[in-house]
């Protein structure tokens, strides 16, 4: 019974995959390029979420 689940669940993710493929090609082709800043506006609030998660585990230790 189990590998029938995972036969089941393999074939479900392939049909997903095929079924969602072309989909993608067109947010791949059609997506807004980056910008000069993109990058900078992306580092700051991960920046803010590291320090507070090493905060968070040093408040737990």
């Amino acid at each position: 019974m189990e590998l029938f689940l995972q036969l089941t669940a393999a074939f479900a993710m392939t049909l997903m995959l095929v079924y969602l493929w072309p989909a993608f090609k067109h947010w791949q082709q059609n997506s807004p390029k980056a910008q000069s800043g993109d990058w900078q506006a992306v580092l700051l609030p991960l920046g803010a979420v590291v320090l507070l998660v090493v905060f968070l585990i040093m408040a737990v230790r």
